[in-house]
C-alpha cells in the first residue's frame, strides 16, 4: 500500500470520528473506538538494538557498538531482525488482546543525535560523533525495520530532533544554542538522511529548546526543515512529557492548553505524555481549530494503515518461534564481533589456548550481565559474560582464576582512611601472581552512563563528570599492573574513557562497548584468535579530556575529530586487526554530470601485508584546501568493509556523494566553495596520531573541480 492510498483510507476513517474521538487518538496510549472497529493502540515501543522492554528478543550490541562495525549491510540485517521479531510478538499479543505499552509496531529508534561530547550519558545510544557515518548507518537500519513489502513491516523513528546531547540534568529547561553553520554542518545532516534517503516514518522531538524554541514546537526545525526542505510526510511525536515542559520548565506557555495549541499548530501529531489530555479543553475554549486536530489524526492513521493494522498483511503468519532463532542469533554474533575495537597489541594477542596454563580474569565487569546490555534493551534468554566466554573457550588443561577485584563504583564514604581502596585488591593481585596472562575487565554500565531519571544513575543524572574510570577501578588496574604480568585490558563502556595508564603499561587493550546478551562468547573469539578484530572507533578518545569545551556549549569548536585542536589518545576511525592492512594507492575521478550519489569514483589499492586473514574498514576522508568555510581538519566521506587474506591485494571502489565536496558558510548555506581537494584513503584517518599508532600512512591524491 502506498502512502497516497493509506492517506485516503485514513481521511475516510477519521471523517467518521467526532472531535473528541480524534483528540483521543493523539495520545501515545490511544483508546479503542469500538463503534468504528478501531482497537486500542499504544504507540510507545523501543528497539534501539533489538526489540526492547517487551520480553525475550535477540539482543544486539548497544548502538555505539553497532556503529563501530562501520557496516551498512549489517545495519540493514539488524533492522530486519527487529521488524521480524516485532511482528511475531505483535501477532501473538494482539490475538490475545494485549495492546499495552511496548507491544506495538512503532519503534522509537534510531537515535541519530551527534555524540558531540563524551560526557553525555546517552551517547552510547547513538552512532557516534560523525554526521556522515551516523546517516550512513541509520538509513539501512530504518530500511531494514520498515521493509519494502506491500505493507510497512514496522515503523522507525529518528530521534531526538534536534541539537540534543545533554546535559541530562538540564534537558527539561535547557536551551541549546547552535549557529546556522553548526546546524547544517553537524546537527541536522543525519536527520536529513533519515528523511530523504531512509523515508523514516516518524520523527521525535527533543526535550530541550534549540535557539529559543522548544523542539516539539519549533517552526524552523519542524516546518522549514522537516516538512519544508526535506519533504517529510510521516508523523511527528514528542519525547515523553516534553510538551508538559513548555509551561512547567521552559515557560514559553503559561498553561497546558497553551502548550497543546503551540505543539499541535507546529505539527506535533502525537504526545508521549499527558498534556494532550487537554486537547478538548483547548478546543472548547476556541484556542485551536478542529482542522489542526484532524490533520494530526490523519497522519497517525496513515501510519496505521501503512502498517496494515486494519486488514490482513503478508506478516500475519510470522511465528513467535523466529524470536531468538539461530539465524537471528548468528547476526547478533557477527555484530558483536565486528564491534570490538583493538586499541593496542604488543603481540600478546591472540592468545594460544593450548599453551597458556592459567588465565587470570579480574574486574567488576568480567562477570557482569548488566555490562553486556547497554540501555533500552530487551531480555536475552541466555547471557554469556566475558568470564564465561573465556571459561568456555579455553582448553581442558587451562585453569581460569577469577576475582571481581572491586566494585564497579564506590562512593566516597567519609571516615575511611582510603574510601576508594578496592576491598578485593589482594585477591586480584594473588590471581595475577598465579596466572600466565591476566585479563582485566573494567568500564561502566547503564547505571553509570545513561538517561536522566533512570534508576541507579550515580552521577550528573546519567552524564559523566569526567572521562576517568571510577577511582576504585583505577586503583585496581594499577595494583594488577604492578604485578608485572602480561595484562590485557578490556574496557566495557559506551563512551570515551581515559585509558592512558593501560596504554602505557598493559600489553593489549580491547574496547568492546556493551556487546549484547552473549557478547562474552564473541569477545573470547577475538581474544583467542578465532576471529580478527575489525571494529573502528565511532568516537574520539581524548585522554583526560581536560582541553574539552564546557559541556553545555553547543559550538563545535574543538569537538570531535573534524574540529579537535589537540592530540587524541585514540582517534575516530582507529582500530587494529591481527593482519596489517594498508592502502597503497588512491585514484579519483570526478564526473560533474553524474548524479549526486555518483559524483566521484574513488579506487583504492589495498593490501594485507600481515600473516592473518582479516576484515578491516577502508575509510576515505576529504579536505577542502581552498574554502574558508571548510571544517578545520578533514571529513569522512566514504567507507567500506573489506575482507583481505594474508598477503592479498585488491582494488576497492567507493562512490562519493557530491555533498562530500561541499562546505557550509556562516549563514548555513551549503555549496561547493572550493576547487582543490585532497582525498585520503586508509584504514584510519589521516592524522599524525593514527599514523603513530598504526605505523601506516593514508594514501593521498589531489583532485580539482572546475
Amino acid at each position: 500500500m502506498n502512502r497516497e492510498e493509506a492517506r485516503k483510507k485514513a481521511k475516510e476513517l477519521v471523517s467518521k470520528m467526532t472531535v473528541a474521538e480524534k483528540a483521543s487518538q493523539l495520545k501515545f496510549d490511544a483508546p479503542a473506538i469500538d463503534r468504528l472497529g478501531i482497537p486500542a493502540y499504544n504507540w510507545w515501543n523501543e528497539a534501539l538494538h533489538g526489540v526492547a522492554r517487551a520480553g525475550t528478543a535477540t539482543m544486539f550490541p548497544q548502538a555505539i557498538g553497532l556503529a563501530a562495525s562501520f557496516d551498512e549491510e549489517l545495519m540493514q540485517e539488524v533492522g530486519e531482525v527487529i521488524a521480524t521479531e516485532g511482528r511475531a510478538k505483535y501477532n501473538e499479543q494482539s490475538k490475545r488482546g494485549d495492546r499495552d505499552i511496548y507491544k506495538g509496531l512503532t519503534f522509537w529508534a534510531p537515535n541519530v543525535n551527534i555524540f558531540r561530547d563524551p560526557r553525555w550519558g546517552r551517547g552510547h545510544e547513538t552512532y557516534g560523533e560523525d554526521p556522515f557515518l551516523t546517516g550512513k548507518l541509520a538509513v539501512p537500519f530504518i530500511k531494514g525495520i520498515q521493509g519494502d513489502g506491500e505493507h510497512m513491516k514496522a515503523a522507525a523513528c529518528a530521534k531526538h530532533f534536534a541539537v540534543h546531547s545533554g546535559p541530562e540534568a538540564d534537558r527539561h529547561h535547557f536551551d541549546a544554542k547552535a549557529s546556522k553553520k553548526d546546524l547544517e554542518e553537524t546537527y541536522l545532516p543525519a536527520f536529513e538522511a533519515c528523511v530523504k534517503d531512509g523515508k523514516v516514518e516518524a520523527v521525535m522531538g527533543a526535550y530541550n529548546r534549540t535557539n529559543g524554541d522548544p523542539c516539539c514546537a519549533h517552526e524552523v526545525l519542524m516546518k522549514d526543515y522537516l516538512r519544508g526542505r526535506w519533504g517529510f510526510e510521516g508523523h511527528y511525536l514528542s519525547d515523553c512529557w516534553a510538551v508538559r515542559d513548555f509551561h512547567e520548565n521552559h515557560h514559553v506557555t503559561r498553561i497546558p492548553e497553551e502548550s497543546v495549541k503551540l505543539a499541535l499548530e507546529m505539527g506535533c501529531d502525537l504526545n508521549c505524555g499527558c498534556t494532550y489530555q487537554k486537547v478538548m479543553n483547548a478546543y472548547r475554549a476556541g484556542m485551536i481549530d478542529e482542522k489542526v486536530i484532524t490533520e494530526s489524526c490523519e497522519r497517525l492513521f496513515t501510519t496505521r494503515f501503512l502498517l496494515g493494522m486494519f486488514e490482513e498483511t503478508e506478516y500475519d503468519n510470522i511465528p513467535f518461534t523466529v524470536v531468538e532463532s539461530k539465524e537471528h542469533l548468528d547476526i547478533a554474533d557477527r555484530a558483536a564481533l565486528e564491534s570490538v575495537v583493538m586499541l593496542k597489541n604488543d603481540g600478546v594477542l591472540p592468545l594460544d589456548k593450548n599453551k597458556i596454563k592459567t588465565i587470570g580474569v579480574i574486574g567488576p565487569n568480567a562477570d557482569s550481565r548488566v555490562a553486556l546490555m547497554g540501555n533500552y534493551h530487551g531480555t536475552s534468554s541466555r547471557y554469556v559474560t566475558i568470564l564465561q566466554g573465556i571459561q568456555n573457550a579455553v582448553s581442558e588443561d587451562t585453569r581460569v582464576l577469577y576475582s571481581e577485584g572491586c566494585d564497579l563504583w564506590k562512593e566516597n564514604i567519609s571516615g575511611l582512611a582510603n574510601p576508594f581502596y578496592p576491598d578485593r585488591l589482594s585477591e586480584a593481585q594473588t590471581v595475577a601472581d598465579y596466572s600466565d596472562v591476566v585479563v582485566v575487565v573494567l568500564g561502566l554500565d547503564e547505571t553509570l552512563e545513561g538517561e536522566e531519571g533512570d534508576t541507579g544513575n550515580q552521577f550528573s543524572s546519567g552524564d559523566k563528570n569526567d572521562l576517568e574510570l571510577p577511582m576504585s577501578q583505577r586503583l585496581l588496574l594499577k595494583g594488577v599492573l604492578d604485578r608485572n604480568k602480561p595484562t590485557i585490558v578490556i574496557n566495557m563502556s559506551g563512551s570515551a574513557i581515559n585509558l592512558e595508564l593501560a596504554e602505557e603499561r598493559a600489553a593489549a587493550i580491547l574496547q568492546v562497548f556493551y556487546p549484547g546478551g552473549m557478547g562474552g562468547k564473541d569477545v573470547a573469539k577475538i581474544l583467542f584468535g578465532e576471529v580478527s578484530p575489525s571494529g573502528k572507533l565511532p568516537v574520539t578518545f581524548y585522554g583526560d579530556g581536560k582541553d574539552l569545551p564546557d559541556f553545555a556549549d553547543y559550538s563545535m569548536k574543538n569537538r570531535t575529530y573534524r574540529y579537535y585542536e589537540g592530540t587524541a589518545e585514540y582517534p575516530f576511525g582507529y582500530g587494529l586487526t591481527y593482519g596489517n592492512c594498508l592502502a597503497e594507492k588512491i585514484e579519483a575521478e570526478v564526473n560533474t554530470k553524474a548524479g549526486d550519489k555518483d559524483y566521484a569514483l574513488v579506487k583504492v589499492t589495498v593490501k594485507n601485508t600481515g600473516k592473518v586473514d582479516t576484515e578491516d574498514v577502508l575509510q576515505v576522508y576529504i579536505k577542502d584546501e581552498d574554502s574558508e568555510f571548510a571544517v578545520r581538519n578533514h571529513s569522512l566521506c566514504g567507507f567500506k568493509r573489506v575482507k583481505l587474506s594474508a598477503g592479498e591485494t585488491k582494488e576497492v571502489a567507493i562512490n562519493l556523494d557530491r555533498r562530500a565536496f561541499t562546505s557550509v558558510d556562516e549563514d548555513g548555506n551549503r555549496a561547493i566553495f572550493g576547487k582543490n581537494f585532497t582525498l585520503y584513503a586508509g584504514f584510519s584517518q589521516p592524522d599524525d596520531r593514527s599514523k603513530e599508532l598504526t605505523g601506516n600512512a593514508c594514501a593521498t591524491t589531489k583532485i580539482s573541480i572546475n
